[in-house]
């Protein structure tokens, strides 16, 4: 007669831990390209910039090599609130969907489920995505019209000061928006094509392409909308009404390709980001399991 011993589940805390720690550990590495992106996606009326590597060797020499890092402490504040918050709400559907349905999660399941991980996420890191794209963005203004705030915690306190509570959820529509479609593609997609390369790919190789290929998915979608909430949140002048008005002021005097600019350091970001991301969650999750649950199987994000 076999004894039955219920496997021990990771503590939902430490869920959202280890998403936080590996959305930080990711920025760290990707942090000069969502510079480059930002500052395309504002400069864009203006063509200031021919194209993404223009744009770096531009940062480069007049800023210094540290200037990529600009807005770095505002990044990992984003990270630790909006990517905590999602990669642990989702893991925490994940494993109810599971244990609810004894079965693994179906592609709309997971997509509902990432899109609630998002929108959760979105609004608990706001504050941290309006002094991530102000400090990132405040080198290339005129000197009398910058902020210069110090840090990400300068940056909190001047914006209250300054325009009041309100304004650091500023441009959280869209930001939700999408959020919920970046993690209705990213979360699902990784895990489905996680499953279809499997016969063809394994272990690192398995993990970079699934991470690449939902990258990609994820650009596409979301790229219109990740542009119309920088714009929002940069804003000064009280031009854009809202998402849909951003979308159509651009389309309309500078082109639907506008829409897209920055593509490029935008992929560039969200691909590494991704596998970085996921192989560091994965990494953290399969050591707690070994070494505090002691459990040696491979864990399921």
């Amino acid at each position: 007669m076999y004894s039955t011993v219920e496997k021990k589940s990771i503590p939902g805390y430490m869920m959202y831990i280890n998403g936080g720690l590996a959305g930080m550990m990711g920025t760290c590495i990707v942090q000069p390209l969502d510079l480059v992106k930002t500052r395309m996606q504002i400069s864009a009326a203006t063509g200031e910039y021919k194209s993404s590597l223009d744009c770096l060797v531009k940062t480069f020499k007049r800023e210094g090599i540290l200037a990529l890092y600009n807005g770095l402490s505002a990044g990992l504040m984003r990270q630790a609130t909006y990517t905590t918050a999602r990669m642990g709400f989702y893991q925490m559907e994940n494993e109810a969907y599971r244990k609810h349905f004894n079965e693994s999660p179906t592609v709309l399941a997971s997509m509902g489920m990432g899109i609630l991980a998002g929108a959760f996420g979105a609004m608990f890191g706001n504050p941290a995505e309006v002094a991530l794209i102000r400090m990132m963005s405040d080198n290339r203004l005129p000197p009398a019209e910058r902020r210069n705030y110090k840090n990400v915690g300068h940056a909190f306190a001047r914006i209250v000061k300054d325009e009041g509570v309100p304004a650091l959820w500023r441009g959280c529509m869209p930001t939700v928006g999408r959020a919920m479609v970046v993690n209705m593609v990213q979360l699902a997609s990784y895990s489905q094509l996680k499953n279809a390369f499997s016969q063809y790919f394994s272990g690192l190789a398995l993990h970079i392409s699934a991470a690449m290929m939902s990258g990609l998915l994820t650009t596409i979608a979301s790229m219109p909308l990740d542009m119309a909430k920088t714009r929002i949140q940069q804003q000064k002048s009280g031009e854009y009404k809202g998402t849909m008005d951003v979308l159509f002021k651009v389309s309309k005097n500078e082109g639907v390709t506008a829409l897209w600019k920055g593509f490029t350091p935008y992929l560039c970001r969200i691909g590494p980001h991704t596998v970085f991301a996921f192989i560091f969650l994965e990494q953290l999750t399969k050591a707690y399991n070994r070494f505090v649950l002691g459990d040696y199987s491979e864990s399921n994000i």
